[in-house]
């Protein structure tokens, strides 16, 4: 690895997945091979880096690990020339407003990288300065080697770059017009999907010929150079048991991690479509349904009703699974769509799921099972973003969370199944997942469907 850096920013909304891309894009088509990482528990944003790169992005999240793990994640198989780890929120907000704990700062100095903070500049003019100058206080590391600026022009730009470079001590890299057809647009905690985005590909190309016209890319790499080498992951691992994974529009919020995690426990991983595959497929030992937008498929999913009720005998059989948040709800026997209309999805679950006016149970949460689940008493480490709510959550678990300490029951576990609405990350508690995937290979000895 040659050059690392994060884009951050200071604070959501400025810009820092627009401008990631078009750098990830950029670096792309000027040949250097580059790796994209995300600061915090979004899943939406990995999936545009994807789009872009044609590789996995990973997550790096210092809730769910510790310093030391987040660095072995970062390094582990990056053969990249150039990462770029795109940050979240402002670069000092953390897990709570006493400390930058969990923050996009905590992240850079785990990795020990260098950071190119965004300003969006829309309606300022010298107090661009002064909003720099304030982040830089609070860099006591000195990790900030310079600024892009965003939604300005090119006059105002060149009238204050150099002044800024004079007042501050550090580089101007460039800066973004506002220019809608460069942008991607705002929804729930991330992004809209890559795949909703009709023109996306000709916005990334539009972004990444600007940042040959107003960003120095020369002038970054010069100002990030690392001294980092990747560390190979490469074993063969012995297959216990084959995993079905639904993946597709409608489930499509995973942890990169959490699939290498079951992998490395011995599941061999089988991915099909709720949308698509009229069958589950042959052969299979367990069920993992993710989290993503059931709720915009309804039609689609009550449609496919054999799938549905393959999945019912087969969870009914004894078949383990795993389900979250829009998997969660896709077992219930209805979700109601936004006219409270009932679409009739797996019926394991006896419950519904309604939108409500707000964001439900929102944030980090520490999960604690009941003795003789698949988590038994331990704690897994999970997140939550959701505005649906179901009538039967589940009382298996205790959800706790971290700051303030506010719990309440949730999710429906035995020693087979796990089903609730936190996003897990399975390297916190990789007995969970060896849990599951020896109960998939006692299942596999008793008889498959």
């Amino acid at each position: 690895m040659k050059n690392a850096f994060m884009i951050a920013a200071t604070g959501s909304g400025c810009g820092k997945t627009t401008i990631t891309c078009a750098l990830l894009e950029n670096l792309k088509s000027r040949g250097i091979k580059a790796g994209s990482f995300k600061c915090g528990p979004d899943y939406i944003d990995p999936m545009f880096h994807k789009e872009i790169i044609g590789i996995p992005s990973k997550n790096l999240d210092l809730f769910f690990s510790g310093d030391r793990e987040v660095e072995e994640i970062f390094l582990m198989d990056n053969d990249s020339e150039v990462s770029i780890v795109e940050g979240v929120m402002g670069l000092y907000d953390g897990i709570n407003v006493k400390s930058d704990e969990g923050s996009s700062y905590h992240l850079a100095n785990s990795l020990d990288i260098p950071i190119i903070l965004i300003v969006n500049a829309h309606g300022m003019g010298r107090s661009i300065i002064s909003v720099i100058k304030g982040f830089l206080a609070d860099d006591s590391k000195g990790r900030i080697k310079g600024v892009i600026l965003n939604q300005i022009s090119e006059n105002f730009y060149n009238s204050i770059r150099d002044l800024i470079e004079k007042e501050t001590g550090i580089k101007t890299f460039g800066y973004f017009p506002k220019d809608k057809g460069l942008s991607v647009e705002s929804r729930y905690l991330g992004l809209v999907l890559p795949t909703e985005i009709d023109d996306i590909k000709a916005r990334l190309k539009k972004a990444s010929d600007q940042v040959d016209k107003s960003i120095d890319i020369e002038g970054i790499l010069e100002n990030t150079k690392v001294s980092k080498e990747g560390i190979s992951s490469k074993k063969i691992y012995k297959e216990k048991a084959r995993i079905a994974v639904a993946r597709d529009k409608a489930f499509c919020f995973y942890y990169e991690d959490n699939f290498r995690v079951l992998r490395e426990e011995g599941a061999k991983l089988i991915f099909f479509s709720p949308l698509e595959d009229e069958r589950l497929p042959e052969n299979i030992d367990g069920i993992v349904i993710g989290g993503g937008y059931p709720e915009k498929y309804l039609d689609k999913l009550f449609a496919n009703k054999n799938l549905m009720k393959e999945i019912k005998e087969a969870i009914s059989s004894g078949m383990p699974s795993l389900a979250e948040c829009g998997g969660f709800m896709y077992l219930h026997r209805f979700i109601y769509d936004e006219n409270e209309v009932p679409y009739e999805m797996c019926n394991v679950i006896d419950g519904e799921c309604r939108k409500t006016e707000r964001l439900v149970r929102f944030g980090y949460v520490n999960i604690t099972g009941n003795e003789g689940g698949l988590l038994n008493k331990n704690l897994i480490k999970g997140h939550e973003f959701h505005y649906y709510d179901s009538s039967n959550n589940g009382s298996d678990c205790l959800s706790t969370k971290p700051i303030t300490g506010k719990a309440w029951e949730s999710s429906h576990m035995d020693n087979k199944h796990l089903w609730g609405f936190a996003h897990l990350y399975y390297p916190s508690n990789r007995d969970l997942v060896k849990n599951f995937v020896s109960a998939a290979y006692e299942y596999s000895i008793n008889g498959k469907i």
